[in-house]
């Protein structure tokens, strides 16, 4: 797995992750049931959050390039099971049919407009590959039936993270930093944190230590990165309080 994955590839991996989110559903004991990753959140919560979310993702790349995005569908969604395993599946398809009517280059409003990762449709693609992966986690832990997730996955929801939700031009208000995430699969990052904003950067052998560095399965860091870790779940070494920092600041551009 790589950052350069093939559209195709991506889309698959979009119907394969969203067949075992929907599993995961599907055995749960009820729509009732807490979503303990994610605090206050019902099963029915999940659906409904990752079900809107493939329904607004596909008016967004349906729509092209465009300085705001649709509105949200505000339709009811369905409380009965079965009823609301069939309008989530409806919700993928509309997502994947967007996506392959788009082709990979189509540009679409993003939110991650100014990040790393590009504002089109394989880059919608690809967040959502692990919008999907994260949140069959989050439904796997609902129905207490939590499975491994495929590290090859993992490790490209690393870096997929850092080229979205951790690239900003906003400037870091504290010392400058780096942080280093390592996978024991084999496979690091770095994460950049100056008056620039912060950005993923390349390892290069003769680099100063990182002021922070984190290790774990590959697995184990994208929960990290997601909220579904802590600190306490990973090994850290240097300076902790970078992350501290990191996980409190709410950049404004």
């Amino acid at each position: 797995m790589t950052e350069s994955l093939e559209y195709s590839a991506l889309l698959q991996l979009i119907d394969e992750r969203s067949a075992a989110f929907w599993s995961a559903v599907a055995a749960a004991p009820s729509l009732d049931a807490p979503v303990p990753s994610c605090p206050a959140w019902t099963l029915f919560d999940l659906v409904q959050h990752l079900g809107t979310g493939q329904r607004w993702w596909a008016a967004i790349v349906a729509a092209g390039p465009a300085e705001a995005p649709p509105t949200k569908d505000a339709a009811e969604v369905p409380r009965e099971i079965q009823a609301l395993l069939a309008w989530y599946a409806e919700s993928n398809e509309l997502l994947l049919s967007a996506l392959r009517e788009a082709g990979p280059e189509r540009e679409c409003w993003a939110w991650w407009g100014a990040a790393v990762s590009p504002a089109n449709a394989w880059g919608v693609a690809r967040r959502r590959v692990h919008e999907l992966l994260v949140h069959t986690y989050d439904a796997q832990v609902a129905a207490g039936a939590v499975q491994p997730m495929p590290a090859d996955i993992a490790i490209d929801g690393v870096a997929e993270f850092l080229d979205t939700c951790n690239s900003t031009p906003a400037a870091w208000p504290h010392e400058a930093a780096t942080i280093h995430y390592h996978a024991t699969e084999g496979r690091s990052w770095l994460l950049a944190l100056d008056g620039t904003g912060a950005w993923p950067a390349p390892l290069t052998d003769d680099a100063a230590p990182a002021s922070a560095s984190a290790t774990g399965t590959a697995e184990q860091l994208l929960l990290f990165v997601w909220g579904r870790l802590t600190l306490s779940d990973l090994k850290i070494e240097g300076d902790q309080q970078v992350f501290e920092q990191l996980i409190a600041w709410e950049p404004e551009e």
